[in-house]
C-alpha cells in the first residue's frame, strides 16, 4: 500500500505518519465531498438559464421534466449506494474510493459532449448525470466509513465534520462558478461549470494513491501485518508499541466477537437484535439521513434561485446572486459543526437544527400566504435562517452518525444502506418540489407548511431514540447497545449511565455482558442473567 519505514521504525504514507497522515485522509474526504456538494449544487444555477433551456428545451416550463434532469442524479447516487451494499466489503475502502471518482470522470466527460440541441443531446446529458451519480453514491456510502475506521474517538466527530461541511462549501464553489458562467459565452455558461467537478475527482485519485487501507478493513481479512502497519503509522508508533498492540487486539476481539472474521457480512445479518442490535442500529443511521432530506434541505439548495423568481419575482441574475450569498451563510455555519459536535454532542446538535429548521419554515410559509411581494421577502429571510441552521447541524451529522453507531460487522453495509435512503428520498424531494411550489397555494407556501410539520416530527424521534455517541470508540457504542439490550433500559439512557471506557475496560466490560461469545451464545448468556429476551 505504498508505506515506508523512517529512522525512527515508524511507517509512512506520503512520507507522513500521525496527525498529518490523519489530515491527508481528512483531505481526501474532504475533497471528495466538496465534489459532492458541488455536484449537487452545480445544477440550480444552470437548469434556468437561457444557454441551457434553449440547448435543452425540454426543461424549458416543463416543472416535471426540470425536475426529473435535476434528479436523475440522485438515482445515479442511489445505484452507486446499492453497489457498495452489494460488493463493499469485498472490494475495501480504498478501491471503492478510486472506482467512485473514476466513475464521476466518466459521466462527466459524457455530460460535455452532448451536442445540443435535440432530444439525443438532452438524453446523452441525462444518462451522463446518472453516472456521476453513480461514482458519487459509490463515495458517500464509503468515505465516512473510510474515515471513522482511520480516526480516533476524540476527534472523529469534528473530522467527518469537516467532511460533511464541505458539502456546503462546494454548494458554494458551484453556485459562484455558474454566476461567473453566465456572462461567457454560450456554450460556457453550462459546460465550464460541469466539467470543473473533474478537478475534484482527480485530486481524489492522486491522494489516494499511496493512502492506506482502513486497518478495520484489513483486520476482517486477517491482513493482520498490514493492519499492525497502518495502525502504527496512524498513532506514529513503531510496529510493536504496545499502544498499536493494545488496539489491535481491541478491534480483533471486537470483530471475533461480532462473528465478522472473513470480513463479508450476509445482508440477513442487518436484520438482527439481540445484544449488537444491528438492525436498531441501522435504523438509526439510515433514518437520520431520511430526516435530513425530507426537512427540505434539497428544496432550499436545489431551487433557491428559482424560488426567487417565482416567488419574490427577482431576475434571473438577481436570484443567481441572493443563491450565492445564501450559500456563504449555509458554508459559514457549516464550519460551527467543526467545533461544536465533540463539546456539545450529537444529540442536542440535531435537537437545536431541528428546532431551528422547523421555526424558518413556519416563517417563510407565513410570509408567502398574503401573496405580495412585500411579504414574500420576509420568506427569503426564512430560507437564509434555514440554511444557517441545517449547516451547522443536519448538514454533516447524517454522515457521522451512521458512520459510527453502526458496528464493524455491518458498518459497510449498514452505512450504504443509510446512504441508500439518503439518496432515495433526495430523489423523491427534488422531484416534487417543482410541481409543489407550482400547487401548494399563493407563492407555494404549502410547499414550506409540509416542511415545517415533518421538522416537528422529527423532534421525538431524536429525543427518545438516538443515544449520544460523542468521545466513544467505535467499541465502545458497541458497549452501549450490549449494556442495553441486557439491562432492558432505553439506549439513550444506557450512553447516559456508560463510564468512558480504555481499551482494556471495554474488553472486560464486554465480556461482563456475555459479549465475547456468539450472537446466540451472548442471547442465551444474557438470559441466564436476567437479561431481556426481547430484541427491542
Amino acid at each position: 500500500m505504498g508505506h515506508r519505514d523512517n529512522d525512527n521504525g515508524v511507517p509512512t504514507y506520503w512520507g507522513t505518519s500521525g496527525k498529518t497522515l490523519q489530515r491527508l485522509i481528512t483531505a481526501v474526504a474532504t475533497t471528495d465531498f466538496l465534489l459532492f456538494g458541488y455536484d449537487q449544487g452545480v445544477m440550480s444555477g444552470i437548469v434556468s438559464a437561457p444557454a441551457f433551456t434553449s440547448d435543452f428545451p425540454e426543461v424549458d416550463g416543463n416543472s416535471t421534466y426540470e425536475g426529473f434532469v435535476v434528479s436523475i442524479y440522485a438515482v445515479g447516487c442511489f445505484l452507486g449506494a446499492c453497489f457498495i451494499l452489494t460488493f463493499g466489503d469485498h472490494l475495501g475502502r480504498r478501491k471503492s474510493i478510486f472506482l467512485g471518482a473514476s466513475v464521476m470522470i466518466v459521466g462527466v466527460i459524457i455530460q460535455i459532449a452532448s451536442v445540443p440541441p435535440g432530444p439525443g443531446a438532452t438524453a446523452q446529458f441525462i444518462i451522463g448525470r446518472c453516472i456521476t451519480g453513480i461514482g458519487n453514491g459509490i463515495n458517500t456510502s464509503t468515505v465516512p466509513t473510510y474515515q471513522a475506521e482511520c480516526s480516533s474517538s476524540h476527534n472523529r466527530g469534528k473530522l467527518i465534520c469537516i467532511e460533511g461541511g464541505n458539502v456546503a462549501i462546494g454548494t458554494l464553489i458551484a453556485y459562484w462558478i455558474d454566476y461567473g458562467c453566465t456572462y461567457g459565452p454560450h456554450p460556457f455558461v453550462w459546460r465550464f461549470p460541469i466539467a470543473f467537478q473533474c478537478a475534484f475527482a482527480i485530486v481524489v485519485l492522486i491522494l489516494m494513491t499511496k493512502l492506506p487501507e482502513s486497518p478495520r478493513w484489513l483486520l476482517t481479512k486477517d491482513r493482520n501485518e498490514d493492519a499492525a502497519t497502518v495502525l502504527a503509522s496512524l498513532n506514529n508508533e513503531r510496529r510493536d508499541d504496545p499502544a498499536v498492540m493494545s488496539q489491535m487486539a481491541a478491534i480483533v476481539d471486537a470483530i471475533r466477537m461480532s462473528g465478522h472474521a472473513g470480513g463479508v457480512t450476509p445482508m440477513k445479518d442487518l436484520f438482527t437484535n439481540g445484544p449488537t442490535q444491528h438492525f436498531r442500529r441501522l435504523l438509526l443511521g439510515a433514518s437520520s439521513q431520511m430526516m435530513q432530506q425530507l426537512s427540505g434541505c434539497n428544496a432550499v439548495i436545489y431551487y433557491f434561485p428559482i424560488l426567487f423568481q417565482k416567488s419574490i419575482g427577482t431576475t434571473h441574475n438577481m436570484a443567481l446572486l441572493l443563491g450565492g450569498i445564501n450559500m456563504i451563510v449555509y458554508s459559514l455555519f457549516a464550519t460551527t459543526s467543526w467545533f461544536a459536535v465533540e463539546r456539545v454532542g450529537r444529540r442536542k446538535l440535531f435537537l437545536i437544527g431541528t428546532v431551528g429548521q422547523c421555526l424558518s419554515m413556519v416563517l417563510t410559509f407565513g410570509a408567502l400566504i398574503p401573496g405580495s411581494t412585500e411579504s414574500a421577502k420576509g420568506a427569503g429571510v426564512g430560507l437564509f435562517t434555514y440554511i444557517a441552521f441545517f449547516g451547522a447541524t443536519w448538514l454533516p451529522l447524517p454522515w457521522l452518525y451512521p458512520a459510527e453507531i453502526n458496528p464493524l460487522k455491518t458498518r459497510a453495509k449498514a452505512n450504504a444502506t443509510s446512504t441508500v435512503s439518503n439518496w432515495l428520498w433526495n430523489f423523491f424531494i427534488v422531484m416534487i418540489t417543482p410541481v409543489l411550489l407550482s400547487g401548494t397555494g399563493t407563492m407555494g407556501w404549502g410547499t414550506y407548511l409540509f416542511f415545517a410539520i415533518l421538522n416537528a416530527m422529527f423532534f421525538p424521534v431524536i429525543y427518545f431514540l438516538y443515544p449520544e455517541t460523542a468521545g466513544r470508540t467505535l467499541e465502545e457504542i458497541d458497549v452501549i447497545f450490549v449494556k442495553g439490550f441486557a439491562e432492558n433500559i432505553s439506549y439513550v439512557h444506557a450512553a447516559k449511565q456508560l463510564p468512558r471506557l480504555s481499551d482494556h475496560e471495554v474488553q472486560e466490560k464486554a465480556r461482563e455482558y456475555g459479549y465475547n461469545l456468539s450472537d446466540e451464545e451472548a442471547r442465551v448468556s444474557l438470559e441466564e442473567k436476567g437479561g431481556s429476551s426481547t430484541s427491542d
